[in-house]
């Protein structure tokens, strides 16, 4: 069986696009501050800095938070995931092996199964690993002492996390938000830099319009427009990033094909709704977790769909984005 912990690659191209020094990192400034103060005072103290919690929408940036944490300690970041993490003896085995002082980095750790988390509660409260050595009357724990660390745990969905488990992130639970479209163009300017890309700033703008208020968006948006530019011979301008996004069917708001779908077919087909979930997974094909967890948010985000207690309807703002009136007695519903 292989370790689940990663090992360290080559940089990929994404890796090369992370932040690696605070300034850079552009967004999440509440965040940024709090943390700040939790590290300095941790050193002053001479102090292992307390658990944190990152949680929120993926592509964000609390992967490369957990990066700069560790090298803010000059600590080894010793990175895994929740479902990396298949039985207790997997996580027996990366908490025996952390070195004093190292950053342990769970991704998704919503996904560890309930055994193995109540594993982690001595050792994020106390600091020592209980294993159960045989079985039935003959079973009995010992305890191993671990070496002082801090856990960086990130997760996209909050609410799976028991309350025990994140009662025990005393350095704080962060939520990170979604960027402004400014912050996206600042994210985008400095990848534009390290990718070698000659793009003016109102194409940089361009991108960021469309790229859903996430950085990893964003830089696949450009990747893609750098593509599309260099393979058709033409100027990274507005005009080429425009037929680049324009192939990828990403609207001038960030709509792909399948978000106007649902605006389409509730406004053609149940006259913009009430509709239930199962009704539009139906009429799409698609799954309903698809629809409710990846393109529902974004439509609400951007205040096109709307969800009531008798089910999904399309606002004004919906019918107007896809060139339809909204009938008047949809409005008094709204």
């Amino acid at each position: 069986m292989t370790d689940p912990i990663i090992e360290k690659s080559p940089r990929s191209l994404d890796q090369a696009l992370r932040p690696t020094d605070w300034n850079d990192y552009v967004g999440q400034p509440a965040i940024k501050e709090n943390l700040r103060i939790l590290l300095t005072a941790a050193k002053g103290r001479n102090h292992q800095p307390e658990h944190v919690l990152l949680y929120g929408p993926p592509g964000l940036g609390k992967t490369t938070l957990a990066n700069l944490i560790a090298k803010e300690l000059g600590a080894n970041l010793r990175s895994t995931s929740g479902p990396a993490i298949e039985r207790v003896g997997d996580l027996a085995s990366i908490l025996t092996n952390l070195s004093p002082g190292d950053v342990l980095f769970i991704d998704e750790i919503h996904r560890l199964n309930r055994t193995i988390e109540e594993v982690l509660y001595p050792a994020m409260e106390a600091g020592v690993l209980d294993i159960v050595i045989g079985k039935g009357p003959s079973a009995r724990t010992v305890q191993l002492e671990l070496p002082p660390f801090t856990l960086i745990a990130a997760t996209t969905r909050i609410s799976l996390l028991s309350a025990p488990l994140r009662s025990r992130f005393s350095g704080g639970t962060f939520r990170l938000q979604y960027y402004a479209i400014e912050e996206i163009a600042e994210i985008l300017r400095r990848s534009a830099k390290i990718l070698n890309i000659s793009i003016d700033a109102g194409s940089l703008t361009e991108v960021a319009k469309r790229s859903r208020a996430t950085p990893r968006t964003a830089n696949y948006l450009l990747k893609r427009a750098r593509d599309f530019a260099e393979v058709n011979e033409q100027p990274l301008d507005i005009k080429t990033v425009k037929k680049a996004l324009s192939l990828l069917e990403i609207d001038e708001i960030g709509l792909n094909q399948i978000d106007r779908d649902i605006l389409t077919i509730l406004v053609e087909k149940f006259n913009g709704g009430p509709v239930g979930l199962k009704t539009i997974a139906a009429s799409l094909s698609e799954e309903e977790a698809t629809i409710e967890e990846v393109h529902e948010p974004y439509l609400m985000q951007v205040g096109l769909l709307e969800r009531t207690p008798r089910g999904r309807m399309v606002t004004k703002k919906g019918y107007e984005h896809i060139g339809a009136d909204m009938p008047k007695n949809q409005q008094t519903l709204l």
